[in-house]
C-alpha cells in the first residue's frame, strides 16, 4: 500500500513539493511517519490511547527535523471539522477507519472536505465484493457461506459515494490478494522481496485485485 500511495503522490504533485498531509485514524503512525521522513508536514488524528502512545514513541526516536514535521492530535475520525478548516490538506489518508464506523458515508464526506482542490484522498477499506474469500481460504466454510450474504462496501458503491462527495475515484488497487490468510506472527520468508513484488503486481491486475481482502482507493478533489 505504501508503494501504491507513493505512486499516486509522485504522479500528482511536483517533485520536491512539501505536502500538507492528514492521516485520519493513523493507528501506530507507520504511514504518517513515512511521509514525514519524506519531507511532508503530517498531522495524525487517533482516538486510541495505546496507538497514540506507540506513535509518539516511534516519533521520539526520529531526528529533530522529522519530529518537527509531524504532530499528533487525540480525537475521533469524525471530528476533523472541529480541528481543521475545509481545504486544509493536499493529501488525506483514511486507512481502515471506515471498517469500524456505523455511518461511513458521513465520515467519508467529512474527510473529503479537508482536501484542497486537486487534493488526493487515500482510502483503505475491507473489500465488500469478496467477503467470503478470507473465511474460505482459511477453511472456514460456514463463515464463507455467511460471507456471500454480507452487505458491505464494494467498489461500485464506493465509486458512487466518492463521486457524490466531490472526490471522484481516480484509481484503485487490491491489497492482500494472496497473503491475507497468513498468520500475523508468521516468520517472514527468505524471498520477501519476491512476495511483495507478486502482491504489488496482483494488486493492480485484473481479475486478481477484485478478490483482494482490502481495497485501496484513490480519489481526487474536483
Amino acid at each position: 500500500m505504501a508503494r501504491q500511495l507513493e505512486e499516486q503522490i509522485v504522479g500528482r504533485f511536483p517533485v520536491g513539493r512539501r505536502l500538507r498531509v492528514l492521516d485520519v485514524g493513523m493507528g501506530r503512525g507507520a504511514q504518517a511517519l513515512r511521509l514525514a521522513r519524506a519531507g511532508h508536514q503530517v498531522t495524525g488524528v487517533e482516538q486510541d490511547a495505546a496507538m497514540i502512545s506507540a506513535a509518539r514513541e516511534a516519533l521520539a526516536g526520529q531526528p529533530e527535523g522529522i519530529r518537527d514535521r509531524m504532530r499528533i492530535i487525540e480525537g475521533q475520525a469524525g471530528d476533523t471539522g472541529v480541528h481543521f478548516l475545509p481545504g486544509s490538506f493536499d493529501v488525506v489518508l483514511c486507512h481502515g477507519e471506515l471498517m469500524y464506523v456505523e455511518e461511513p458515508d458521513a465520515l467519508l464526506a467529512g474527510v473529503a472536505r479537508m482536501l484542497a482542490p486537486s487534493g488526493l484522498l487515500s482510502l483503505l477499506i475491507r473489500n465488500g465484493d469478496a467477503p467470503a474469500m478470507r473465511a474460505g481460504l482459511s477453511g472456514d466454510w460456514a463463515g464463507a457461506l455467511a460471507g456471500f450474504c454480507t452487505a458491505a462496501y464494494g467498489l461500485k458503491r464506493l465509486t458512487s459515494t466518492l463521486a457524490g462527495i466531490g472526490a471522484p475515484l481516480h484509481t484503485w488497487y487490491g491489497v492482500r490478494v494472496f497473503t491475507d490468510s497468513v498468520a500475523d506472527d508468521a516468520v517472514l520468508p527468505s524471498d520477501l522481496d519476491t512476495l511483495l513484488a507478486v502482491e504489488d503486481r496482483a494488486g493492480r491486475t485484473d481479475p486478481y485485485r477484485g478478490v483482494a481482502s482490502l481495497l485501496h482507493l484513490c480519489g481526487v478533489r474536483g
